[in-house]
């Protein structure tokens, strides 16, 4: 019996076999899709303590460098989580594309929203984006004045530019309009769908997507009204 029969006879694990499935790939999806919400949750609340003045967002800042043990670890379970929603996403838009290769003649989108037609555009940007944020507010290169000891000020400085405060809110607002069909998507792949609860989950989905984006985007627009005020 040659080695390539003998392995064909070997079964596939079970977790290879679900992850072949749709389903398997849109759980994969869903599951890394909640991880990075309940970041951005977690990222606005620390982030909208600039508010409370330069003392406390800076005590913050250090707060969370003096604990790499927390830090690293959240660290190496967003990269994952991200690099498998990515491949999870690419996975099915190839199932998708697989299933209608000659695609319509005339397109016309019926019960589909805006937010899900530009998940597969609108999430590279939002990447762009992140790895610009981290350019320019944790490692100092993204154009705008810098000191590691000051993130109070790296956030003044950087959204005192209209420029960047212009492409950070856009970002949000695209960052929000994925979220709300991943959210939506997330209860679709568990099952909760039924007629009296999923207007229900819709405005819900709207709602925790328009509070991340109104708190998100209030920071710049209140450095470039004056209302974060810089340290003189």
């Amino acid at each position: 019996m040659s080695a390539t029969a003998a392995q064909e006879g070997i079964p596939k694990p079970r977790l290879l076999r679900f992850w072949e499935t749709t389903l398997g790939k849109k759980a994969v999806m869903a599951a890394t899709g909640a991880i990075l919400a309940l970041f951005v949750l977690a990222h606005l609340i620390g982030n909208l303590q600039i508010f409370l003045g330069p003392d406390q967002f800076n005590g913050y800042a250090r707060a969370l460098r003096h604990l790499p043990e927390l830090v690293w670890p959240v660290r190496v379970l967003l990269l994952i989580s991200v690099l498998l929603h990515i491949w999870s996403s690419i996975e099915l838009a190839v199932v998708k594309s697989e299933a209608r290769p000659a695609g319509y003649r005339r397109w016309k989108p019926a019960g589909s929203a805006y937010a899900s037609r530009t998940m597969y555009w609108s999430g590279p940007i939002v990447a762009a984006f992140v790895a610009y944020h981290l350019m320019q507010f944790t490692f100092g290169v993204g154009g705008t004045p810098y000191n590691r000891l000051d993130p109070y000020g790296n956030v003044i400085s950087g959204f005192r530019v209209p420029a960047v405060s212009l492409f950070y809110i856009f970002a949000m607002a695209l960052l929000c309009l994925h979220l709300r069909h991943g959210l939506w998507s997330l209860f679709q792949t568990l099952g909760f769908y039924h007629p009296r609860h999923t207007p229900r989950i819709h405005r819900a989905a709207w709602l925790i997507a328009l509070f991340i984006f109104f708190g998100f985007i209030s920071i710049p627009v209140a450095v470039m009204l004056g209302v974060i005020p810089p340290v003189l």
